[in-house]
């Protein structure tokens, strides 16, 4: 059974920065990447990174957020900067294996006080 586990989240003031990471229990995947779930909305999409380090963003994080694969492949990471309130939720990591298979996290949270 592939574990990812999430650290990093905290409370932040508006204006400031964080740094998620996951490191998964093993290190073959095709895709890794971000959700995040605020209370009673769905969980949307943060961003993504491909094993060729090709990235995605939500374009409500674009220019604000980083994502990053560590050198073990197996750990990625979300540079948050400029939060938001609106930044507030559960984060999620999510990994895709060879064969499409999707692991999720227990999430992380972060709060961002205006």
């Amino acid at each position: 059974q592939v574990q990812l586990v999430e650290s990093g989240g905290g409370l932040v003031q508006a204006g400031g920065s964080l740094r998620l990471s996951c490191a998964a229990s093993k290190s073959i995947f095709r895709l890794m990447g971000w959700y995040r779930q605020a209370p009673g909305k769905q969980r949307d999409l943060v961003a993504t990174i491909t094993s060729g380090g090709n990235t995605n963003y939500a374009d409500s994080v674009q220019g604000r957020f980083t994502i990053s694969r560590g050198n073990a492949k197996n750990t990625v990471f979300l540079q948050m900067n400029s939060l938001k309130p609106d930044d507030t939720a559960v984060y999620y990591c999510t990994a895709r294996d060879l064969g499409y298979n999707d692991y999720w996290g227990q999430g992380t949270q972060v709060t961002v006080s205006s």
